[in-house]
């Protein structure tokens, strides 16, 4: 079963089910029976790499790098 997003035209809720391609499901916070299939996004935005950015700093600030050279450090902080 897959997972669909749908908006209810009713209250411009949108949602996400996991539900049969062929049950029509009822918005949960209205109730409304007709809601909308729409083109789900294939990936969020990624964060992975700002994130992993951050912590590498840190751990530089924390001198869990201190084994590496200048030149490496470089390379691993990028």
């Amino acid at each position: 079963m897959p997972i669909y997003e749908y908006r209810c035209p009713a209250c411009s809720h949108e949602f996400e089910l996991l539900v049969r391609s062929s049950t029509v499901p009822s918005c949960p916070q209205c109730g409304a029976g007709e809601p909308e299939r729409l083109v789900s996004r294939i990936a969020p935005h990624g964060q992975t790499a700002g994130k992993l950015a951050l912590a590498r700093r840190a751990a530089a600030k924390e001198g869990h790098f201190s084994h590496y050279s200048a030149g490496e450090r470089a390379k691993v902080l990028k």
